[in-house]
């Protein structure tokens, strides 16, 4: 509490009674009492007025510190009204009566667009279905029907697979939990899986792939790893360098406590003042607004989020010869978190 501004809220309390002390000693002193008895009384009443008014400040200093502790210990302050104790002054009731319906009025607010939240989530994830139902029937009619025009339009369906996934992904993404599935599994599998659902657009652009496979295996979820590795292979071709060859090398490397799978690209790398905020939601800089105009800086973002739900490091270097994109699997540790939760 500020305590200058509580004693200059008080000062009409203590004009008052320096007014009614001036008025008694002059009534005192026209009634012929000596000087030395007024001033006795005059202290007194100045001593006790003063102890009232300085234990009413420690007193309300006191409750409102109180307030403000146990304000900032709740998740969310609109629940205040809810737990603070009822005061004793009339005028404080008022107050705390008007908090709790204000408190009230904001949990229904809360709980209203929680349920369109949750609606509007529901539908996405049913929207993002159905829709992959006439994608994966387009990919189907294409493959089985090649023609010039087949050919282009395959990466086409494919980029609107990729689309539709991340937005399912995303829609997912808040609690993974409930849709994953952690064990063993070989460190390249769910690399050649990535690479095998991007195939029609790493053939588009003549893209080729290195891949050092090792016999590593890691605990992870693979249909999670998968879209991970899915997003850095897009954006490795989305920020290709035009004057040369693109190359995707993944490669591996054990550590002590930990394995690393690594995805380097020589495309035209990222800005250094980029480079900090490339998993930012929403950050396409430099060159998602040069070299991809239709870069939305959801990509790195979903695969940072992803990672931390599952306990993945995910770093980044970059030079003007390319970018590497770096996975931390911890080793033996992980699942036993898992199973103990």
């Amino acid at each position: 509490m500020n305590g200058p501004l509580y004693w200059k809220g008080q000062l009409p309390v203590i004009l008052l009674q320096l007014a009614a002390m001036v008025g008694l000693a002059l009534l005192l002193l026209l009634g012929g009492m000596n000087g030395d008895s007024v001033a006795l009384i005059l202290l007194l009443w100045a001593l006790i007025a003063a102890l009232w008014l300085v234990r009413g400040y420690v007193l309300r200093k006191r409750q409102l510190e109180a307030l403000l502790e146990l304000a900032r210990q709740l998740p969310e302050a609109y629940l205040l009204g809810e737990v603070m104790p009822a005061p004793t002054r009339a005028d404080d009731q008022v107050f705390y009566h008007l908090l709790r319906q204000a408190g009230r009025s904001m949990l229904e607010q809360v709980s209203a667009v929680e349920r369109e939240r949750k609606e509007y989530k529901t539908y996405i994830q049913q929207w993002v279905h159905e829709c992959k139902t006439p994608i994966a029937a387009g990919k189907l009619l294409c493959e089985n029907h090649p023609s010039p025009l087949s050919q282009d339009l395959l990466p086409l369906w494919e980029a609107m697979d990729h689309y539709t996934e991340q937005a399912l992904f995303y829609a997912r993404s808040e609690h993974p939990e409930k849709d994953y599935l952690i064990r063993e599994l070989p460190l390249f599998a769910p690399v050649h899986r990535a690479i095998a659902q991007n195939k029609y657009l790493l053939l588009q652009h003549q893209v080729r792939l290195e891949v050092e496979e090792t016999e590593d295996t890691v605990f992870s979820d693979e249909k999670w790893l998968c879209f991970i590795l899915g997003q850095l292979i897009t954006n490795g071709v989305k920020y290709r360098h035009p004057q040369r060859p693109l190359v995707l090398t993944f490669s591996a490397a054990r550590g002590p406590g930990a394995v690393t799978l690594s995805l380097r690209d020589n495309g035209i790398g990222i800005p250094p003042e980029d480079l900090p905020r490339i998993f930012d939601k929403g950050f396409t800089g430099q060159n998602g607004r040069q070299s991809a105009q239709n870069a939305t800086g959801l990509g790195l973002y979903l695969c940072q989020r992803l990672c931390r739900r599952l306990d993945i490091g995910l770093a980044a270097q970059s030079s003007p010869e390319g970018t590497t994109m770096t996975l931390t699997f911890r080793v033996n540790d992980f699942i036993h978190q898992v199973q103990g939760d």
